[in-house]
């Protein structure tokens, strides 16, 4: 249904944007033809480097007139193929649109361009006394648009919340062409249906994201944090969700497997000790203004702890050694890719599932013959899956592991989960939809996709 670029559309598309910001040799093409998710790679035709929305708008304008499909892409960290051209046509590169427009500390919020990697936003907001808490593994190199399109969270979910909680407005570029606001920069709306909501997590399907305004918050001043050892994935699992029926909301809990710690250990040179009887790990987090109030929620914590088996708790004790465990936490997705051929998943169910999920993800493991890395934001009941290729044959690889995947899925809405929690669904997740989700929701998203885009041309293929 698409056509190509002619040289008389390309030569539109240099007018708009400047020669210079126009991308067509093959070998400069590359780059953009992946994201991280696995070893998958589609070339685009052309890829442009707007840096206006106008821009943006005449380029879509084009594009819909003449039937060309349009990626548009961040900082190409997705693990979901969001990114991925996988009809060709023009990609639209957001790496111009790098600047902080405004810090307002008198209302506490920003607005941002989604091109802006995300810890240096955190770092700018900081440095005023404030507190962006949205922070992806990825962080120091994705960028904030990129985590909009996805809906994404990190860490700090369990107390703070999802980005959904923190952008307040959108700057947003049509498929038609048309630039909107989406809602304005209040913390309450009850004006309409709210399109900053819908917006978000879309993977670049309804519009493109040109400026975001963003809620922040105060710092906390104090925080704590723990490594907590545990004989099983089982026994760690099940602690987290007693954390929080204790009374307590730490700022972060993270599940790390044995497998996990090991790796990255042997991948990426960080150097720590293992005990024989340690199998899991929880990493927890507590933050806030307090120290005294901040150390007996830790006291309260460790008591919990113990009654799940816990052997030891390491308090970190310095910024350096706080720093190095969560370096540990953030490198256990590369360590993993270093490690094997990989297939990465990322699923929720609510937090006092989380021991069933993990046991029966290794059970299907055993049935079809993979390993499997687990680790993530257990507090929040997200994990994070490293199906591990190891020494399983090629054949059953191509053959066996969907059929294990579907049950893994089977398993987490079964549980009262979800496809995924934070990374999307994209390209890679979309055959696993139906297991969750019914006609009646694809016959909705096809009616609000049709409305946005009636000629289909933005991020096809996707989602669903």
């Amino acid at each position: 249904m698409y056509n190509k670029i002619s040289p008389e559309i390309l030569r539109s598309i240099s007018s708009i944007v400047g020669e210079d910001f126009v991308i067509t040799q093959h070998a400069d093409l590359e780059k953009y033809s992946h994201d991280e998710t696995e070893d998958l790679s589609y070339y685009p035709e052309v890829v442009v480097k707007p840096c206006t929305a106008t821009e943006i708008s005449e380029l879509l304008k084009l594009c819909n007139q003449h039937f060309i499909p349009v990626t548009p892409r961040g900082a190409g960290t997705g693990l979901a193929g969001g990114a991925l051209p996988v009809n060709g046509g023009l990609l639209i590169s957001m790496e111009r649109f790098n600047q902080i427009l405004n810090i307002d500390e008198q209302n506490l919020q920003a607005t941002v361009e989604p091109g802006v990697i995300t810890e240096e936003f955190m770092n700018a907001v900081a440095e005023k006394g404030l507190f962006y808490p949205v922070d992806p593994a990825s962080k120091g190199s994705c960028f904030i648009g990129g985590n909009v399109a996805h809906g994404s969270g990190g860490p700090r979910v369990v107390k703070y919340g999802t980005i959904r909680e923190y952008i307040l407005n959108l700057e947003v570029v049509l498929p038609s062409g048309e630039i909107i606001w989406t809602g304005a920069n209040t913390l309450k709306y009850a004006s309409g249906y709210n399109l900053t909501q819908l917006m978000i997590g879309t993977e670049g399907t309804l519009g493109i994201v040109t400026k975001i305004v963003a809620k922040l918050i105060p710092h906390p001043t104090e925080d704590v944090l723990m490594l907590a050892s545990f004989s099983s994935n089982e026994d760690a699992c099940a602690a987290v969700s007693a954390i929080f029926r204790a009374g307590v909301i730490p700022s972060a809990v993270e599940f790390m497997e044995r497998k996990c710690f090991e790796w990255v250990k042997e991948y990426s040179g960080i150097a720590f000790d293992l005990n024989e009887n340690d199998g899991a790990f929880l990493l927890i987090e507590v933050d806030g203004t307090d120290k005294e109030v901040i150390l007996a929620e830790c006291e309260k914590i460790n008591g919990v702890l113990e009654n799940f088996g816990c052997h030891d708790v390491l308090f970190a004790d310095s910024a350096a050694q706080k720093a190095s465990l969560w370096k540990i936490r953030r490198t256990i997705g590369e360590s993993v890719k270093l490690h094997s051929t990989y297939k990465k998943e990322d699923m929720v169910v609510p937090r006092a599932e989380l021991p069933a999920l993990v046991k029966g993800i290794k059970e299907i493991g055993t049935k079809y013959g993979f390993d499997s890395v687990c680790f993530g934001h257990a507090g929040d009941g997200n994990l994070h899956l490293n199906i591990v290729k190891g020494n399983m044959s090629d054949a059953d690889w191509d053959n066996k592991l969907n059929d294990g995947l579907h049950e893994i899925f089977e398993l987490t809405v079964s549980l009262g989960g979800t496809i995924s929690g934070e990374h999307g669904i994209g390209l890679v997740q979309k055959e696993f939809m139906p297991i969750k989700y019914t006609d009646v929701h694809y016959e909705l998203w096809r009616g609000i996709k049709q409305v946005f885009d009636k000629n289909n041309i933005l991020n096809p293929g996707k989602i669903f």
